[in-house]
């Protein structure tokens, strides 16, 4: 009786792992093993790994090893396996950050193999991350398509069309999906896995409506975010860190430009000049 449960269970976690995938569009299935030790670590694995509509994970506690099922055309193993690096857990190409693996329970710290180079070694040396000099720490073009589309819904703001703008932040929905992760050097990784969530959620609220208001509350901390991007990582020319002094009732709030003049993205034509650059970034 209890084999024929066991029988049932497998046919019905095989259903639902296939109907998961259905979902998921240009797939590839790929197995690689992930050092952990029981179904808190399967927690953590799955949930680094897996993202709707792109990835599906299921980590088998008995054999270590990770079922992944992706759209190829938005990402790939090594991505997937990089985030779960950070999240604490080796694999067979990347070690985890030794902080990280530290952070974990104590009941998750599974014995680590020794082989493993780490994230930092890995990037320089395995096949397919090598980068070209001009992609360095500060200057990247890895993040070109972002940077458009926000500045090309700054434009729409200037002039308050708040059609446009909600058609540049599904753009910027789209560049954020395709950033290539597994290109990205480690300190870019660890910025981008910061930000990300936030810069999605803000370009989604955008994205959702055409009232200018709603789209420019959430346009002021979508650019603190691209700040903290730009901070670190340009693609070689000098932006411009803008503030207007009168937005939120006197709060301020920030953005970037490409360019030195002022032209206001909180009030459009009401304050066109109003504000000034407090930092260049290159």
């Amino acid at each position: 009786m209890k084999t024929l449960r066991n029988i049932a269970m497998a046919v019905a976690m095989a259903f639902v792992f296939t109907s998961c995938e259905a979902q998921i569009k240009n797939p590839k299935t790929e197995t690689v093993k992930v050092y952990g030790n029981c179904e808190m670590c399967k927690k953590t694995i799955e949930k680094a790994a897996n993202e709707k509509g792109i990835v599906k994970a299921d980590w088998n506690v008995d054999t270590d090893m990770l079922t992944l099922t992706y759209d190829q055309t938005k990402t790939n193993t090594d991505a997937i396996l990089k985030k779960v690096a950070y999240a604490g857990y080796d694999s067979e190409t990347f070690r985890a950050p030794d902080e990280a693996y530290k952070n974990l329970p104590e009941c998750c710290q599974y014995d680590r193999p020794a082989k493993v180079s780490t994230i930092a070694e890995n990037h320089d040396s395995h096949k397919g991350h090598d980068m070209p000099a001009a992609e360095t720490n500060q200057n990247s073009p890895l993040f070109n398509p972002v940077y458009t589309a926000y500045f090309s819904i700054k434009d729409a703001l200037i002039k308050s069309d708040g059609k446009t703008a909600s058609a540049k932040a599904s753009e910027l929905l789209k560049a954020i999906a395709a950033a290539p992760m597994d290109k990205m050097k480690t300190e870019q990784h660890t910025l981008w896995m910061k930000i990300q969530n936030s810069l999605k959620t803000d370009a989604g609220h955008i994205a959702e409506t055409t009232d200018v208001k709603h789209q420019r509350d959430h346009f002021a901390s979508l650019s603190e975010n691209l700040y903290a991007l730009a901070k670190t990582i340009t693609n070689g020319a000098p932006y411009y860190y803008q503030k207007c002094p009168m937005y939120d009732n006197g709060k301020g709030a920030h953005w970037l430009s490409k360019e030195n003049t002022i032209k206001n993205p909180y009030y459009g034509s009401a304050m066109l000049s109003c504000g000034s650059t407090v930092e260049t970034l290159k």
